[in-house]
């Protein structure tokens, strides 16, 4: 009897944790624009205070770039996408990379911050094509 009210009574499968639409590159790419314009922001002050803050929030936002890129790679693109688009893993990787300690994270660098942006628009370009299969 116990185990009728533990056992599963009806079987779902969904191709990400919840069924598509809930994952966007777009959330990435948000944050990297923030990046972007806290670097300007802080090249443009001589404020030391304000400097420290902006330094605090580009670090931040820059965590939230890699975590929403690694929440696609990890939970939205299946091996059938990195078939398809064999340059995946090697785009998330870059990006990643370019938001981490070594990239946007680490520098006040606007031309970072583009970059990044360019490598989050290469994934946003493939993220689109999956989703009109």
């Amino acid at each position: 009897m116990f185990r009728r009210f533990i056992a599963p009574t009806l079987e779902v499968s969904a191709h990400c944790d919840l069924p598509c639409g809930v994952y966007d590159p777009a959330q990435a790419r948000i944050e990297a624009e923030s990046i972007k314009a806290v670097c300007q922001k802080a090249a443009d002050s001589d404020d030391p205070d304000f400097r420290t803050r902006a330094l605090i929030i580009k670090e931040q936002r820059s965590e939230l770039v890699k975590h929403h890129l690694w929440v696609l790679w990890t939970d939205y693109f299946k091996p059938p996408h990195f078939e398809k688009f064999p340059e995946l893993h090697t785009l998330v990787n870059e990006a990643t990379k370019l938001a981490g300690a070594s990239g946007t994270k680490g520098s006040l660098d606007v031309d970072v911050a583009d970059q990044l942006l360019g490598k989050i628009d290469e994934i946003a370009r493939i993220f689109a094509e999956t989703k009109k299969a």
